[in-house]
């Protein structure tokens, strides 16, 4: 199983790794076999599968639900919960609860934190710089972060910040190439990149981004290694055409009343996973 010293290795060995983000049991267990070592259960899933406009409506117990079915999911992948809006700023206590509540009831093995903290009590912690969702509205919008010089000495300087509190990662959003690459060559702790160009030590995208799930245009850093938007719609409508005309359910869908034994190994499969 991937830890947290895997992902250091990573970086010392100079070998490039890449995250994906996972809401559910399903999507958790086909990206763990795919090799994928680091798998994160973002807060993004409020927009993404909720349909909120923005993360902050995300609550602690939307995402540890979520958090449950992904560790169903996953067997050797590092699994991070991105700890959501107000689930950690009013108090140390405060956090600490939270945090806790993923690794325990939610089955994570590290948290993400748009900022830093919680290393001393034996939490692992992926820091979180540039474009930090949460922050949306302080930031003025959905805005590249880092490119006033004043701006990168406060991001490199927040990133040291972190690796000296203990943080075992950092994710660098939305912040100009150039600064991704300084901050990641100042580290010696792994940087990974969404929006940050090439010069990070990995790379993390939105699921349901990466496979061409979401509709309308994407993000300038997002790449769409899939179209599956067109390819559910181009099913869902061959469905109810093929409903609509009768030739489905074909006879070799259906059962006979006779108890005959299905007629091949994926039919018997079929019954298995039936409802009757």
């Amino acid at each position: 199983m991937t830890t947290v010293l895997d992902v250091q290795r990573f970086k010392d060995e100079g070998r490039r790794f890449a995250m994906l983000t996972a809401y559910d049991y399903l999507s958790a267990q086909i990206l763990d076999e795919a090799g994928i070592p680091i798998l994160l259960v973002g807060d993004s899933l409020g927009m993404v599968v909720l349909g909120y406009p923005t993360t902050l409506p995300v609550t602690l117990d939307e995402m540890i639900h979520h958090a449950k079915a992904v560790a169903r999911g996953s067997r050797q992948a590092l699994l991070v919960g991105d700890m959501p809006f107000m689930s950690y700023h009013a108090s140390t206590e405060q956090a600490i609860t939270s945090a806790g509540r993923f690794l325990q009831e939610g089955g994570m093995h590290a948290v993400k934190v748009e900022g830093g903290g919680l290393t001393a009590l034996g939490i692992p912690v992926m820091g979180h710089l540039g474009l930090t969702p949460q922050f949306v509205h302080q930031m003025g919008g959905f805005k590249v972060q880092g490119k006033s010089e004043a701006q990168a000495a406060r991001i490199l300087a927040d990133a040291k910040d972190l690796e000296q509190a203990g943080a075992f990662s950092i994710v660098l959003e939305g912040v100009p190439n150039s600064l991704a690459a300084r901050v990641t060559k100042a580290l010696r702790i792994p940087t990974i990149g969404i929006g940050a160009g090439p010069g990070t030590d990995g790379q993390v995208l939105v699921l349901h981004d990466m496979l061409g799930m979401t509709t309308g245009k994407a993000p300038k850093f997002v790449k769409r290694y899939a179209n599956l938007a067109e390819e559910i719609d181009r099913a869902a409508r061959q469905f109810a055409s093929e409903v609509g005309s009768g030739s489905f359910p074909a006879p070799e869908h259906t059962y006979s009343a006779n108890g005959a034994a299905p007629a091949s190994k994926e039919a018997k499969d079929e019954v298995k996973y039936g409802t009757s």
